[in-house]
């Protein structure tokens, strides 16, 4: 039970955080009359008398530090505490666009796109696939947490997690697919800044999704085998 009160009060708090995120970005996009991000320079925080570039680049690490932060204080362990971040995370994530939509009607479909990252080079992809990466890690992080708070003391093994990093390289040349032709076509930054994508490249990120997905074949597998070996 202790377990599970932990579990609700990480998912309350990345759920709370996610409406902060959330509330955040329409105030940004609103001032910056950018609230489809689906045009170019789509977040134009520089052109103003104030530098709101590296102000919105530190409230993301912030965001980051404060999930780091909760997965720490809820785990009792290093794969615990881990799993509390993914799980953080994955919330989060999900849920900022659900109350983006609630707040502002964007969303208004899975496929929408988003500009997800500026850094190195801008992220692009439809809500949805962001989404299905954030569910991921909920699912993920919720069973590695059970399987070291419940006496199991599993973690996924070496060839699952080279597996996942496969994973998160193919998703993210996905996502920057655009960005990285125009380099290759020699465009300068601010041409690089300016591609819009046209078209998503599922076939690449299913498979994506499938390695990602690895780390949790993995834990469930280590429990069948347990389970029938005690058995």
């Amino acid at each position: 039970m202790e377990e599970k009160i932990r579990w609700l009060l990480v998912v309350v708090y990345a759920t709370a955080m996610a409406w902060v995120e959330s509330a955040a970005v329409l105030y940004l996009r609103v001032i910056s009359g950018r609230l489809q991000p689906y045009q170019v320079n789509p977040l134009p925080l520089n052109n103003s008398a104030l530098p709101l570039g590296p102000v919105e680049m530190m409230r993301e690490a912030a965001t980051l530090v404060m999930l780091i932060t909760v997965g720490w204080l809820a785990g009792r362990s290093r794969w615990a505490r881990l799993g509390y971040f993914i799980i953080a995370f994955g919330i989060w994530d999900i849920f900022y666009y659900v109350f983006l939509h609630v707040m502002a009607g964007w969303p208004a479909s899975l496929g929408d796109w988003d500009v997800l990252f500026l850094l190195p080079l801008p992220w692009w992809g439809p809500v949805l696939a962001p989404m299905l990466i954030a569910l991921l890690l909920a699912i993920g992080g919720t069973l590695l947490v059970y399987f070291n708070q419940s006496g199991f003391q599993f973690a996924p093994g070496r060839a699952a997690s080279l597996v996942c990093f496969g994973g998160v390289v193919l998703s993210l040349y996905v996502f920057m697919s655009d960005a990285l032709r125009a380099v290759s076509e020699g465009k300068n930054q601010s041409a690089i800044s300016n591609t819009l994508p046209i078209s998503f490249n599922w076939l690449l990120f299913i498979p994506a999704l499938i390695l990602l997905s690895a780390p949790i074949l993995d834990l469930i597998w280590q429990w069948r085998k347990n389970t029938t070996a005690s058995g």
